[in-house]
């Protein structure tokens, strides 16, 4: 990758007065920001309107704002024209990328033969079979089912076998890296809880071995069938692209750089939608959260935002992003004192769900860092104390937390489900259906992935999360990190006055992306990005309000 980053200049503050006032994470902080106060102006209704300023762009731009192409420019430009008025200088860290097609696929496994159709599913980031495909290959097992190193394959042979790994406890690349070291020519990974397993392998690599996500049925017959000696037919072609795009990194002007709190979500869609539960929900509700921040004073501890590219193809803009401050500044990752991530959290038929650092419930693939538990526990807190059910995540490598936690930054954050299999107690706690074949998201990953199908209910409940918890670690990480919490100068940030200048819409016309703007109003921008202050201390509405009297749930 070639390294264009523009550096952020680093912000400090002067000594002031500590703002007194109710406690904030910690317990025993005063605080600069009031959660209660920002909560309060993080609202469905300012989300919502970047939501549909997304789902415009993608309308405008033959149906997404995937990498490489105007509609996701127009997100881009979107975000910054929105930060810019709140008073940020967001910055692009520009990089390439590798995107993916599948040009063809066919396994057959157990008798049957399907196609991309079914649900047994291409890696993302996985390498192609010879031309003429794998036909007849033996299936082997490592000692350790989930075949994460040599250690777990245990002196195995696998040599031009076809591996079959069970999902868990590492990452999808390291199994695909330890089964091609193994002497496999193939890799089957099993789904390790109901539904089909549509997994990423990261970034594309050569050691990767052809690599393929089975449902948990499957995987299981196919263990048990391993004594028969079956065999699969496998054929997997694809082809890459290299394009030029880019993340978008924006910081506040207060607060300490030595102690900066990170909420990041990812920008692009997959080609396929407009991607607006995965991920214009977590992209806007970081957006709002950052507008209505700016607005709340000076600050404790900095706050950064950070808008990915390239999820949706490996993970790669953040782990770019992460790759280069460990090589070029790792006083500045060192300075990050934990990761939010908010990959969709307004699925259709959601869970409310937290990044599982404290592995009460699921075991991560890399060693978690300290003060991650603290991280989640800031999340759980905050639904315990409203009465929101709420139930694990894995961290499983899935999102943009994966680099900072392999990095040893603490992480943690929402999600309200993709793929994955709903159960009926699941349904039982947060309402919607739930059971076999049942998912939080039927659309994930389709051209129904649109703002009809962005559920209101689960978005309040995460909107009040973010803002809360951010608020509360702006003030005070000392649980995290024991950080003492900074002095801050009570004297009010100015804030910059609406303006009348339709600039983003003017950009977008005049850098010729199909006018994805032009359809919203330059006010219409500016009252859904909250710049409007009035100041209005009423709590908004949050669909936890209807479990207000169920207790706080961990699955188990």
């Amino acid at each position: 990758m070639t390294r264009r980053y523009r550096r952020l200049a680093a912000f400090g503050i002067g000594a002031g007065v500590m703002v007194a006032g109710v406690a904030g994470f910690g317990s025993s902080a005063a605080f600069a920001v009031d959660p209660d106060d920002l909560e309060s102006r993080v609202t469905v209704a300012g989300i919502t309107a970047h939501l549909q300023a997304l789902q415009e762009i993608a309308d405008a731009n033959d149906g997404n704002r995937a990498i490489g192409t105007s509609g996701y420019e127009a997100s881009g430009q979107y975000i910054e024209s929105v930060l810019t008025a709140a008073g940020y200088t967001p910055v692009r860290q520009d990089f390439e990328a590798t995107t993916q097609e599948i040009t063809e696929f066919s396994i057959t496994l157990l008798g049957s033969t399907t196609d991309l159709s079914g649900d047994r599913i291409p890696m993302e980031g996985t390498t192609a079979t010879p031309p003429a495909g794998i036909t007849g290959a033996a299936l082997v097992a490592p000692a350790t089912a989930t075949g994460c190193d040599a250690s777990e394959w245990g002196g195995v042979d696998a040599t031009a076998k076809v591996a079959v790994v069970s999902r868990g406890v590492c990452s999808f690349a390291e199994k695909s890296l330890a089964a091609g070291e193994a002497g496999a020519i193939a890799l089957l990974v099993y789904n390790n809880e109901g539904g089909p397993l549509n997994g990423t392998l990261g970034e594309q690599q050569p050691e990767f071995v052809p690599s393929v996500g089975l449902t948990q049925e499957e995987g299981e017959a196919l263990v048990a069938a391993l004594p028969d000696s079956p065999t699969v037919d496998l054929r997997l072609q694809e082809e890459t692209t290299t394009v030029d795009t880019f993340n978008i990194i924006a910081e506040t002007s207060t607060g300490r750089s030595d102690n900066t709190v990170m909420l990041g979500a990812h920008l692009d869609s997959v080609p396929e939608g407009p991607g607006i539960n995965d991920n214009g929900s977590g992209s806007a509700a970081i957006l709002e959260t950052a507008v209505q921040l700016a607005a709340s004073g000076p600050l404790n501890n900095q706050v950064r935002f950070a808008w990915w590219g390239a999820e949706e193809v490996g993970l790669v803009g953040s782990t770019y992003y992460v790759d280069d401050l460990a090589a070029n500044d790792p006083a500045e990752l060192d300075q990050i004192a934990t990761y939010l991530n908010f990959d969709m959290v307004a699925s259709p038929n959601y869970v409310i769900s937290v990044y599982d650092a404290d592995q009460s419930t699921y075991e991560a693939p890399v060693e978690v860092p300290e003060g991650s538990i603290a991280t989640e526990k800031a999340f759980t807190d905050y639904f315990d104390a409203i009465g929101q059910p709420w139930i694990d995540t894995a961290f499983d490598a899935r999102s943009d937390y994966d680099a900072f936690i392999a990095n040893g930054v603490p992480a943690s954050g929402l999600f309200t489900g993709a793929d994955d299999e709903k159960t009926v107690d699941q349904a039982a706690l947060f309402g919607g259906t739930g059971g076999p074949g049942v998912t939080p998201d039927p659309n994930y990953h389709s051209a129904a992935d649109d703002i009809a199908n962005v559920n209101a209910d689960a978005l309040g409940i995460m909107a009040g999360a973010i803002a809360s918890v951010t608020a509360s670690l702006a003030n005070d990480t000392t649980a995290i990190n024991q950080f003492p919490p900074a002095v801050v100068d009570p004297t009010p940030t100015p804030v910059p006055a609406p303006v009348a200048d339709p600039g983003p819409g003017a950009e977008l016309a005049a850098t010729g992306a199909s006018g994805a703007l032009g359809a919203v109003p330059a006010a219409a921008l500016l009252l859904g990005a909250g710049i409007v202050l009035a100041v209005v201390r009423m709590r908004s509405t949050r669909a936890g309000a209807v479990a207000s009297e169920r207790t706080g749930h961990r699955e188990n």
